[in-house]
């Protein structure tokens, strides 16, 4: 096995040096003495031989069940779970491994893959690059690639995401009245009537509109779950200008998901608007929702019973009209008056 460090002098000085064959970093042993310098070097080499040892065995062991074992990289796994996915997932997947944050550890062996490297990639990068790290680990010791986590589940960072927030009624009415495009502000209008997500209003078709009940049905991209929504009289007219057949949204329903959040980013700053995306008219469909007493099954039978926008909205976000402690307090004054 070939040593680690080894052992050099300096011909300034006559002091000793190691290096380190692996970072080639050099240390100075403050030393002219080889006896002394070499007593240092076998230490050194002896501390690093047993865990190279130990994982030499490793491998001989698990290449009897995986002929891989030695040669598959974090490359490997993140393509080989970009091909399981389909759809917008793939294609998200596909972004991640061009994630530059990840290029130290895409070309590591993953059974030499030590734990502190996760916890460099994962600083380096961004919130998504936690997340993406997170799923792909978890595939490796799915799968047996891993025989044990490299990062135990209670020392990964949390997740800390973005605070986003909702749009308002002015900002909304101020983004219809500038928008020219029919295609798009009818979308725009759908968003804020069925808070649904944009790839499902955007993939509406008129057969899903039944104008009998003043219903509008569809299945969710995301889950795969049906909703049927009823519709409200302003809603009904958003429909009524749109094709009664096939696609209602042709052009918005042919273009990618990031192509319609970019056309809506563009229209805000013309306006003056930031902090909001297309999702953002799900957290204000859901706090309109709280704010006027709707039901929480329902909003989340609309929005989906894992919607973060549901969850948030019901919990705290939502205004409330507290009433002052000064009317309470002469209400009480009041009662206690006419009691007496």
């Amino acid at each position: 096995m070939k040593r680690r460090f080894i052992l050099y002098r300096r011909k300034r000085g006559g002091m000793f040096y190691l290096e380190d064959t692996q970072s080639k970093k050099q240390e100075s042993l403050h030393t002219k003495n080889r006896a002394d310098a070499v007593s240092v070097l076998n230490a050194r080499n002896e501390s690093t031989r047993q865990p190279q040892l130990n994982l030499q065995i490793a491998k001989a062991y698990l290449s009897g069940t995986d002929s891989s074992v030695t040669t598959r990289t974090w490359q490997t796994a993140i393509e080989s779970l970009t091909n399981s996915k389909s759809g917008a997932n793939q294609h998200r997947w596909r972004i991640v491994a061009r994630d530059k944050a990840f290029a130290p550890l895409l070309p590591r062996v993953i059974i030499e893959t030590p734990g502190e490297l996760l916890l460099t990639v994962m600083q380096t990068g961004t919130v998504s690059t936690n997340v993406y790290l997170r799923r792909l680990h978890n595939f490796c010791v799915d799968m047996n690639w891993l025989p044990w986590p490299l990062v135990p589940k209670r020392q990964w960072p949390a997740v800390k995401f973005k605070e986003k927030r909702a749009i308002t009624l002015e900002e909304h009415q101020k983004i219809i009245a500038a928008e020219v495009n029919p295609e798009r502000k009818a979308l725009y209008q759908l968003c804020w009537h069925l808070g649904a997500s944009q790839g499902d209003i955007a993939n509406l078709k008129g057969e899903d509109v039944d104008w009998q009940n003043g219903t509008v049905s569809f299945t969710r991209k995301k889950t795969g779950v049906a909703v049927l929504v009823h519709l409200g009289h302003e809603a009904l007219n958003v429909f009524k200008d749109l094709p009664s057949e096939g696609m209602l949204f042709p052009y918005l329903a042919s273009v990618r998901a990031g192509d319609r959040a970019t056309e809506f980013g563009q229209r805000c700053r013309r306006l003056g608007i930031t902090g909001v995306t297309l999702h953002s008219y799900r957290y204000a469909w859901a706090e309109r929702a709280k704010t006027v007493g709707y039901p929480e099954r329902f909003a989340q039978e609309a929005l989906g019973h894992n919607s973060k926008a549901v969850h948030r909205a019901y919990a705290k976000r939502a205004l409330m009209k507290l009433p002052s402690l000064e009317e309470y307090e002469q209400r009480a004054t009041t009662v206690a008056e006419t009691a007496a």
